[in-house]
């Protein structure tokens, strides 16, 4: 049975999630047979999905910027939480800023102004063994206690935070002030005790430790789950790193090599539909997934699998009462109804967080642009907030969300970005400190085979839906070329005549590679075909 570790608010403890019967596992559905393409749709109105990214990003991230804690600066933990603030929120809200000075809503001073502060209220919060709690009074710095005996340090909430500050130490790399601000980052990065964390003599990295009830909690960091950015940072610390053999034992050895298939869709990790989306986002907001492998899967591959997997168990599997659709879909943890909750297949009552479709845009552009756009246009009066989306809505329930939660806002930000620019998997994952605890864990650079390695086509439809790029006014595909030559790059049509010659003989640089096409408007099916010498590789899409 693999186990899901993740806290829930309101002080309950770790959620729970049981592996389904092998039987289940195995095939949760029969696969349909592919669907014909009807007549082309119009092309996408580009100009439009641009102004609606633009909108939710910047609405999003005032969530960090005007609701932040006025004395800290550190994000509250949720709208009318009052002194209450979150270290791990906060580390999704420092990357926020990035995206916030990248797209021109503030001002680099500004941002360096609200780090500085951050930085010195983490440098003489509390802290246990270098952690943080989870939860602090945003003016004095004291813990509060997150459950009857989580009043310590918090590592997996602290890795957030220091992923979120050291992505910040990249990207402000001017002088004076900036320098100041990645002088105080490197202290509280190096203060972090990770080795402390699994000095309790099993061999185990473990969540939580108290003052006061030490390892009572006694909560080892196991996945498939959100932690895998804990074990990376607790891997690449420069001075309390923990050993290889702690990442094999507590993460890998109990976890990895379970292949189960869901709807036709291959997952190397994690239970029940590859658990809440969240597994597909927190540990990925900077860390780059395209460039990362090892033994048991490739890290892009999982997140896409398990965001189809989780959509086609929305639109194919779930109760119809639920009235899930192409638009309103994407199970992970939010409020609902009961309170809070962890949704993902195996535990659904209909509640979908926009978070859920939103934080996959870099996975599922097309199918989280239709969900954008129907949480605005179609449930806009009851979700639209202060501050961007609010957190669930619960169609079957006429229920919505009341509140916005850091943790749910910061992905939105963080992920749509991603998908535009790369910007913030572009600063972290080439820090060499990073890099040398991804070798640490045997996780690599993949070295892709010719064809297109990152696309996995709808299982019921037979193809990929691509949206034209709200920024470029193009598609793109990432294409791979493993061995030099000469490659030739069309768009076929139906009948197989040549609609559009992307490469002609050209010899393209050797690994993956953004092609983008199509500005014109093509809509409607047709098959990618790359070809060289000896090699041709076909990939069916349907252009929107």
């Amino acid at each position: 049975m693999l186990m899901i570790q993740k806290q829930l608010w309101y002080g309950c403890v770790l959620l729970l999630c049981a592996l389904l019967s092998c039987k289940e596992d195995k095939e949760t559905r029969p696969t349909p047979d592919p669907v014909t393409p009807e007549a082309p749709t119009s092309p996408t109105a580009t100009a439009e999905d641009k102004e609606l990214l633009d909108k939710v990003q910047q609405s999003t991230f005032g969530y960090f910027w005007e609701y932040a804690h006025p004395s800290s600066g550190m994000a509250r933990e949720r709208t009318g939480s009052g002194d209450i603030v979150t270290s791990g929120g906060t580390g999704f809200g420092v990357q926020a800023i990035i995206v916030a000075v990248h797209r021109g809503w503030i001002t680099r001073a500004q941002a360096v102004e609200r780090l500085n502060r951050i930085a010195e209220f983490l440098g003489t919060a509390d802290r246990f063994h270098g952690a943080w709690s989870h939860w602090l009074n945003g003016s004095t710095g004291r813990a509060i206690a997150f459950s009857a005996k989580d009043n310590g340090g918090d590592l997996v909430e602290t890795s957030y935070l220091i992923n979120g500050l050291l992505t910040a130490r990249v990207y402000f790399d001017g002088a004076g002030e900036e320098a100041a601000l990645r002088q105080k980052i490197t202290r509280l990065w190096e203060t972090v005790e990770w080795d402390w964390y699994a000095s309790r003599g099993d061999g185990l990295l473990y969540w939580h430790w108290s003052p006061d009830y030490f390892w009572e909690m006694d909560m080892p960091i196991r996945g498939w789950n959100e932690a895998l950015i804990t074990y990376v940072l607790a891997l690449s610390s420069p001075t309390h790193p923990i050993a290889e053999a702690v990442y094999q034992k507590g993460w890998v050895q109990p976890n990895y090599g379970f292949p189960m298939n869901y709807g036709g869709y291959r997952l190397n990790m994690g239970p029940n539909f590859g658990g809440p989306l969240f597994f597909a986002h927190y540990s990925f907001l900077s860390l780059d997934p395209r460039q990362m492998e090892d033994d048991y899967t490739n890290y892009w591959l999982q997140n896409l699998n398990h965001t189809m997997a989780n959509r086609s168990f929305c639109l194919l599997s779930a109760p119809k009462e639920y009235r899930y659709s192409e638009g309103f879909w994407g199970l992970t943890a939010s409020d609902d109804p009961e309170g809070y909750m962890a949704h993902h297949p195996g535990n659904d009552n209909g509640t979908v967080a926009p978070t859920a479709a939103l934080g996959s845009f870099p996975y599922t552009p097309y199918y989280s642009m239709q969900a954008l756009r129907h949480f605005y246009d179609a449930l806009g009066p009851q979700l639209i907030g202060a501050y961007g989306l609010k957190d669930a809505h619960n169609k079957a329930r006429s229920w919505t969300a009341s509140d916005h939660l850091a943790i749910d806002q910061g992905p939105i930000v963080a992920m749509i970005e991603n998908y535009r620019s790369g910007l913030l998997w572009s600063l972290f994952t080439d820090l060499p400190e990073i890099q040398a605890g991804l070798v640490k864990a045997n996780i690599n650079k993949p070295v892709y085979e010719t064809g297109f390695p990152l696309a996995v086509a709808d299982v019921q439809k037979g193809w990929v839906d691509l949206l034209k790029h709200p920024d470029t006014g193009a598609y793109q595909m990432e294409v791979a070329t493993k061995e030099a030559g000469i490659y030739t790059l069309s768009l076929l049509s139906k009948d197989g005549s040549d609609a559009l010659t992307i490469w002609s003989g050209g010899s393209p640089a050797r690994g993956l590679q953004t092609v983008t096409f199509g500005a014109e408007g093509l809509p409607g099916a047709y098959t990618l075909k790359l070809t060289n010498a000896g090699t041709s590789k076909q990939l069916d899409v349907y252009l929107h």
